[in-house]
């Protein structure tokens, strides 16, 4: 149900958008049997998505330090490359090519040189291990892999033909296969359907193992599409209730995304810039001296990232002072934000800087709910209101039924931005997915077309942005000889919104960096709990064995 009641000021200008007709008409249709309310514009594919950006020609697309990549550049890039795989590598329709890297702006061209070919991008956490990273490839079953150097030196020696970009040689190096691309190729001779497999996202499991997220092209255009939406939207409130005249001499827009591309909401970045002839701004880690930097010397129109971003951003600014002409958004995702921040924003900005939000999942292909400017600063402690097209379900986890009218239960999301499935996985794939539903995992409620979440039924830690899935940590801990019990609990952090920490019940002497260590050596760093608490006693259980991780939580942060 799509709801446009509740005061919000986006609800009109929403339904006139949306309207047939208009230039976001939504339509009916069927995929795989799923009822589905579609945008009729295009772009439908990532292939369609290449074209439009071509158009913006000499325009700077991608600026890394001060390296600044064209559209045109990156078109015959893409083109070159796209013939290369074809070719050399014989890559064909459906085959996987996975990347790992930190934010590079070798990102975008391989990205695309998939999408236009029909191959399906991978996209790897640059944080994972060596077996982690060597999971993800033998699940996806990839054919070719791209990674920096960091990731090259985990890597070097896999089976695998392997390009290795800003590296030392492990691998094919980037400049040798950009040697020999020929810039004046034809795309391959491919057709694409909107409903194409065209992405992979691997999230963390509650049972330890990655799943493989499968995005498709409708997925991922819809996503945009909404974006651009939404800006529209808040175009037309911003002038007052009218939609603006376009105005051909304004600036070209950009923003700096400090997600990780192998995010979902990095992906968003690559996707929606081509979409509006922007520039995507990426660092090699995040500073926020850098930021305000880049935002000041490319004249950037937003700014991308997690909360701990936003309020570092923030601060660092008032510290700072000086203008920020530019800035007109500040986007946050990725972990819970505090209702204090977006006052802080308001407040620090002026009124001028308009707070983002979005409330969604690597399967609902980025925020399948958002809330944005005086909507957000009046319903702080709401995740938003519904994207067009979206179905929202709020469901007992006791009954399976439909939760009384807005009472408390699971989230569930049906519509073209979800997810068809788990690569490879039809177990994980039947019980996260219920007739097109995707099962979130949080409990929230529904009320007067606003969306509110309250908890989360899955046991996960969500660390700057980072999903730390307690039960793949225990698993590790469980593996050390020392440890008799363990459970990982999250607790509030100012910074990271939330941190992990591991209480322990051991069988003999061990210290806490001894433990740290054992995680670091097999999981992630993000993934190593930053304390552990040592406890004399059994773990506190339920009849049933379950731990009760309240109770130690209150214990921990007491």
């Amino acid at each position: 149900m799509t709801v446009t009641s509740g005061g919000s000021v986006r609800a009109e200008p929403t339904a006139a958008l949306t309207a047939p007709g208009a230039e976001f008409a939504l339509v009916d249709t069927e995929v795989r049997g799923i009822p589905w309310r579609v945008y009729e514009r295009g772009p439908h594919t990532l292939r369609e998505l290449f074209e439009i950006g071509r158009t913006w020609g000499d325009r700077v697309f991608t600026v890394y330090r001060d390296e600044h990549v064209t559209y045109a550049e990156h078109a015959r890039t893409v083109a070159g490359l796209a013939r290369l795989l074809h070719d050399e590598y014989g890559l064909r329709r459906g085959d996987r090519v996975a990347v790992t890297m930190r934010n590079y702006p070798e990102w975008a061209p391989w990205f695309y040189a998939c999408a236009v070919s029909g191959l399906v991008f991978v996209p790897l956490n640059a944080w994972w291990t060596g077996p982690e990273l060597r999971y993800a490839l033998d699940n996806c079953e990839a054919r070719l892999v791209v990674a920096d150097g960091e990731r090259a030196a985990i890597l070097e020696g896999i089976d695998l033909p392997m390009i290795e970009v800003r590296g030392e040689g492990r691998g094919r190096p980037w400049a040798e296969v950009l040697a020999a691309l020929d810039r004046d190729a034809a795309l391959p001779d491919v057709t694409i359907d909107p409903d194409d497999d065209a992405t992979i996202l691997y999230t963390s499991g509650t049972t330890g193992k990655p799943k493989g997220a499968v995005g498709t092209h409708r997925n991922h255009c819809t996503n945009i599409l909404n974006t651009l939406l939404g800006a529209r939207v808040a175009a037309i409130v911003a002038n007052g209730g009218t939609p603006p005249e376009p105005d051909p001499a304004a600036p070209q827009p950009g923003a700096l995304c400090t997600f990780p591309l192998f995010h979902i909401a990095g992906i968003t970045s690559l996707t929606y810039t081509p979409l509006t002839g922007g520039k995507l701004v990426t660092q090699y880690r995040w500073d926020p001296v850098e930021a305000l930097e880049l935002v000041r010397r490319e004249a950037l129109t937003g700014v991308s990232g997690v909360p701990t971003v936003g309020r570092q951003l923030v601060e660092q600014a008032a510290r700072e002072g000086g203008g920020l002409q530019t800035l007109a958004a500040l986007s946050m995702g990725g972990a819970p934000i505090p209702p204090d921040l977006i006052g802080l924003i308001d407040t620090q900005f002026a009124s001028v800087v308009s707070p983002a939000n979005g409330y969604g999942l690597t399967e609902t292909t980025s925020a399948v709910v958002s809330n944005t400017g005086l909507d957000y600063v009046t319903h702080p402690d709401s995740v938003g209101r519904l994207a067009p097209g979206a179905d929202i379900r709020v469901v007992d986890p006791a009954t399976g039924e439909d939760a009384e009218p807005e009472g408390v239960g699971e989230l569930w999301f049906r519509g073209p931005n979800v997810v068809r499935g788990y690569w490879n996985n039809p177990e994980g794939t039947a019980a996260a997915f219920t007739d097109g539903w995707f099962h979130t995992g949080d409990l929230g409620f529904f009320r007067d077309g606003w969306v509110y979440v309250v908890d989360r039924m899955k046991d996960v830690v969500i660390r700057g942005g980072e999903n730390i899935y307690c039960a793949e940590v225990e698993a590790a801990l469980f593996e050390h000889p020392a440890v008799a019990d363990v459970a990982i609990v999250g607790i509030p952090h100012e910074r990271l919104g939330e941190q992990a920490v591991a209480v322990v019940n051991t069988r003999v002497e061990v210290t806490a960096a001894e433990l740290q260590q054992h995680v670091r050596e097999r999981l992630a760093e993000f993934k190593v709990p930053e304390h552990v608490v040592f406890r004399a006693e059994p773990l506190p259980r339920t009849p049933s064995g379950k731990v009760l991780k309240r109770e130690l939580r209150t214990e921990v942060q007491a």
